[in-house]
């Protein structure tokens, strides 16, 4: 199945998802994106850029390395950030790491309303699909 067929799936099987992409974090480029409604071009660009600052930003390596050291663990490439949740205004951002290219992350974006619990593991159900399309 393709990756814009399984995001379609997950837009659909997320609760109150508005839109899905997968990014790749390492360059900041949009692999693929699907959505309920029609958004400005640069919006999904910054989308995007935005996913690759949150996992791959220098002050986010930058904890990672720090954490890596106090730990004295040598710095084997493994992110210590799999998830991250971002409420807004009306709006809950889901981003999950990939477990098999650890350099993509899927986006998911639901409507403030949906149950977080319910949105969060029906996001992580459809990550092996979403994995597999790549």
């Amino acid at each position: 199945m393709s990756l814009d067929s399984v995001l379609t799936q997950a837009v659909a099987s997320v609760p109150e998802c508005l839109a899905a992409g997968y990014v790749d974090a390492a360059s900041g480029m949009l692999l693929s994106i699907r959505t309920v409604d029609s958004h400005p071009r640069e919006v999904i660009d910054l989308v995007a850029a935005a996913t690759a600052d949150l996992f791959n930003g220098p002050n986010v390596s930058m904890i990672e390395t720090l954490f890596k050291r106090s730990r004295g663990i040598s710095d084997d490439g493994h992110h210590y950030f799999q998830e991250i949740i971002i409420n807004s205004d009306n709006l809950i951002h889901v981003f999950l790491r990939s477990k098999n290219v650890t350099d993509y992350v899927a986006v998911f974006v639901c409507r403030r309303t949906a149950n977080l619990g319910m949105a969060l593991t029906k996001a992580r159900m459809a990550m092996p699909g979403i994995e597999a399309a790549v």
